[in-house]
């Protein structure tokens, strides 16, 4: 009976020295939230934050409203960006050529997206160079000197561009758009809509690179179905063709220095 009262008595004691440590601990915590809460209210006493209002109100100056609106197309011009660049440009031609390069070559992921879409955008800045010189010329910097109003640096600026695209532009992609829109028949290339220009222009660029995308496939195609059917005569279905495959067709593309024929056919069809 005393044993089993002294181990009682001993839990008993333990169990209170936990309950008196948690206590200690809530208080302890308690004291520095406090402290914390004060300080901070203090702080925040002597620093003053700066407030943002946003409202809509009444102008009485025509000329401070035409200044809101020309900013908020700038907006407008900036987010549609990628967009223009994309659709008036060489890019899209060069990043498909690119992206089916890398499938016939069987290398996955290497060339990565990055480096494609980053290749892609320095030769269209490259083949465009020209036309933004011009544009620069008589559109851009006659507006900011105030020469020229905003309409004649938009039709100024669109010139060269327009021409470009026409260049490089199907007529039978070009018909198909002008039928489309019901428009009457132009006489002149300066009679055609910049948009039905733009579409005919897009599916002309994307044929192209389909095409120039075939041709490049059937040298490394041929590659694939030689080591393929020498692997299948010598009796060893379960190896990957690929494994075997892959190293001659980057030996190929090395030799023939293959990087330097493309993107200089390429560069060269737009010039």
């Amino acid at each position: 009976m005393n044993r089993t009262n002294k181990h009682t008595d001993k839990r008993i004691h333990s169990q209170l020295r936990e309950k008196s440590v948690k206590i200690i601990l809530y208080s302890l915590a308690a004291s520095v939230a406090i402290c914390l809460f004060a300080v901070g209210s203090t702080i925040a006493a002597d620093i003053a934050f700066p407030s943002l209002r946003i409202g809509v109100e009444s102008g009485d100056n025509p000329a401070e409203m035409s200044v809101l609106l020309q900013i908020l197309f700038m907006l407008t011009v900036l987010s549609l960006a990628p967009a223009i660049l994309i659709m008036m440009t060489p890019f899209t031609r060069l990043v498909v050529v690119f992206s089916f390069l890398r499938q016939a070559l069987g290398t996955q992921q290497t060339p990565s997206n990055q480096i494609i879409a980053g290749l892609s955008l320095f030769l269209t800045f490259f083949i465009m160079m020209p036309q933004w010189q011009e544009i620069n010329t008589n559109a851009l910097q006659p507006y900011l000197d105030e020469k020229i109003s905003q309409e004649t640096a938009l039709k100024e600026a669109m010139a060269p561009i327009r021409r470009f695209m026409l260049k490089q532009t199907r007529e039978k992609d070009l018909a198909l758009f002008v039928k489309m829109s019901k428009n009457e028949k132009p006489k002149t290339p300066e009679d055609i809509p910049t948009s039905v220009i733009i579409p005919a222009f897009v599916i002309s660029e994307l044929k192209t690179a389909f095409i120039i995308g075939f041709v490049l496939f059937v040298p490394f195609l041929v590659i694939d179905m030689v080591v393929a059917s020498v692997l299948l005569s010598m009796g060893m279905m379960m190896l990957p063709p690929i494994l075997i495959s892959l190293p001659f067709k980057l030996m190929l593309f090395v030799l023939v220095d293959g990087w330097n024929l493309i993107v200089g056919s390429m560069v060269r069809s737009f010039l």
